[in-house]
C-alpha cells in the first residue's frame, strides 16, 4: 500500500498536480516527509498539507475488519477454505471439517503406528467421487520409504466403501487416480518438485502426500541439529504450493529419542523438567527439529500408551489439544471414541510408544 500512486487517491487536482510536479509520486514519498517539509517543498499552506496527508494515510492504511466480517467472507469463499474430511468423526469435528485446503498437515509417530495406513485412506478419500464424500480428484503420493501398498489400498477401499468398490471397474479407476513417485534421494526429490507443481496445477490434483519427509535426509546428514535445516527450502516450496493451489499437503515425519535435557521443547514448558530421567526414556519427539515444527500448520501425533493407540491433535489453529483412541482395521484407521481427551503441558509434544523400536538416533544417543 505504501507504493500506491498519489494520483489514485482522489486528491483535489490542484494539490495533486503540485505533488507530481515535485516528484512526490507514491504514498511512501509523501508520508516520509514532515508537514513542514511538505509545506516548503509544495509551497502551500499547513491546512492543505494536513488535509492531503490525512487522505493519503486513510487510503494507504488497511481497513479494520470485525470477526463478523471475516466470517461473512469465509462463507462467501467457502471453496477456498474447504477441507478433506478424514471420515474420523471426532477428528473432523476438532479440525472444523477435516484437513484444511491450503495448509500443511504433518503426521508424526513411531514406525508401525499407522501413519502410512492413514495416508492410504486419505488418498482414497481424495480420489473418491464427490457424491460419496470424496474430492473426485487426482492424488500425488511421494513414497520415499517404498511403503505404499496398492493391495492394501484396494482392501481399505473395499471395506470402507463397499457400495462404491462393488461397481465394475471402480477399483481400477480409483487406483488410476493415484500417482506414486519414489525419489531415491533428497536431490532427486528436489528436482521433481517443479514437475510436481506443474502436475498439481494442470491435472486436478486434490491431495499431495510425502511419506516420509525425515527419510529424505536420513543418512545424508550426520549431526542431529542440522536435520532442521536441509529441508528449509522444501517446506517453503510445499507451503507455497498448498496455498496457491488450495489443496491439502500431508507429510509424515519420524521420531527420535530424547535425552533428559530435552524434556522441554518450548520456553513456556521449562518449568516441567523433572529429575526422574527414567520417566522420559520411553518418550520420543518428532524428528526434523523445532524450526520444522513451526513451519507445519497442523501436527497430528500418533502414539501408543498402555497398549492403546492414540491420535493426538498436537498443533492446530482451530482446535485444542485432543487425543482420540484408534485402531488399525481392514478399513484403515478408525476411532474408538469420538470424544477426544484434552491434553496439557509436556504431554502435548511428547510421544509415547510401546513396542516401537524403529527410532532415529542422533549423535551419542545411539
Amino acid at each position: 500500500m505504501a507504493n500506491k500512486r498519489i494520483t489514485e487517491m482522489g486528491l483535489p487536482k490542484s494539490i495533486g498536480h503540485i505533488f507530481a510536479a515535485r516528484n512526490i509520486i507514491t504514498a511512501k514519498d509523501a508520508l516520509s516527509l514532515t508537514e513542514f517539509e511538505l509545506m516548503e517543498l509544495l509551497d502551500v499552506g499547513l491546512a492543505q498539507v494536513k488535509s492531503a496527508l490525512a487522505l493519503i494515510s486513510e487510503m494507504t492504511s488497511p481497513r479494520y475488519q470485525t470477526v463478523q466480517t471475516l466470517l461473512d467472507q469465509r462463507k462467501q469463499n467457502e471453496y477456498l477454505t474447504g477441507h478433506l474430511p478424514t471420515q474420523l468423526k471426532g477428528l473432523d469435528a476438532a479440525l472444523c471439517g477435516g484437513l484444511p485446503f491450503g495448509a500443511l498437515t504433518e503426521l508424526v509417530g513411531p514406525s508401525g503406528i499407522g501413519k502410512t495406513q492413514f495416508c492410504l485412506k486419505l488418498s482414497l478419500l481424495a480420489a473418491l467421487p464427490s457424491c460419496y464424500g470424496g474430492l473426485d480428484g487426482q492424488v500425488i503420493y511421494i513414497d520415499v520409504e517404498s511403503k505404499f501398498s496398492s493391495r492394501r489400498l484396494i482392501e481399505i477401499g473395499i471395506n470402507s466403501f463397499p457400495e462404491v468398490f462393488c461397481l465394475d471397474g471402480i477399483a481400477k479407476e480409483m487406483a488410476g487416480r493415484i500417482t506414486v513417485l519414489r525419489p531415491g534421494s533428497l536431490t532427486e526429490f528436489t528436482e521433481s518438485l517443479q514437475e510436481i507443481k506443474v502436475s498439481v496445477l494442470q491435472y486436478k490434483v486434490k491431495l499431495l502426500i510425502v511419506d516420509s519427509m525425515a527419510a529424505l535426509v536420513s543418512g545424508e546428514y550426520e549431526q542431529g541439529p542440522q536435520r532442521q535445516h536441509p529441508l528449509g527450502w522444501h517446506i517453503s516450496f510445499l507451503k507455497s504450493l498448498a496455498e496457491f493451489s488450495r489443496i491439502p499437503v500431508v507429510m509424515t515425519n519420524q521420531v527420535r529419542s530424547r535425552g533428559a535435557n530435552q524434556i522441554s521443547q518450548y520456553i513456556f514448558q521449562e518449568s516441567t523438567v523433572e529429575d526422574d530421567t527414567e520417566k522420559f526414556d520411553s518418550r520420543l519427539v518428532a524428528a526434523l527439529g523445532i524450526h520444522w515444527a513451526h513451519a507445519v500448520n497442523i501436527r497430528l501425533v500418533l502414539e501408543s500408551r498402555s497398549g492403546q493407540r492414540f491420535i493426538k491433535v498436537a498443533k492446530s489453529p482451530m482446535s485444542p489439544t485432543l487425543a482420540f483412541p484408534f485402531q488399525v482395521t481392514s478399513m484403515g484407521i478408525i476411532l474408538l471414541n469420538d470424544d477426544g481427551v484434552e491434553m496439557a503441558g509436556p504431554q502435548i509434544n511428547a510421544i509415547d510408544h510401546q513396542g516401537h523400536s524403529d527410532i532415529i538416533f542422533h549423535g551419542d544417543e545411539r
